[in-house]
């Protein structure tokens, strides 16, 4: 049986979305505590803007 772990990277921004933290050391922090990386999902900037 496996186990998963979401975590959420918050990003900053409105037009460019940077993330608030170096996601690559998220990942290489988790993978020395033994998680491998299943899947990264980023959503499109379409769904995150609001119309006039």
């Amino acid at each position: 049986m496996y186990e998963y772990k979401f975590e959420r990277v918050d990003l900053r921004g409105i037009i460019e979305n940077k993330p608030v933290q170096d996601y690559h050391e998220f990942v290489h922090e988790h993978a020395r505590q033994g998680w491998r990386l299943l899947q990264i999902f980023a959503p499109s900037l379409e769904q995150r803007a609001t119309s006039s």
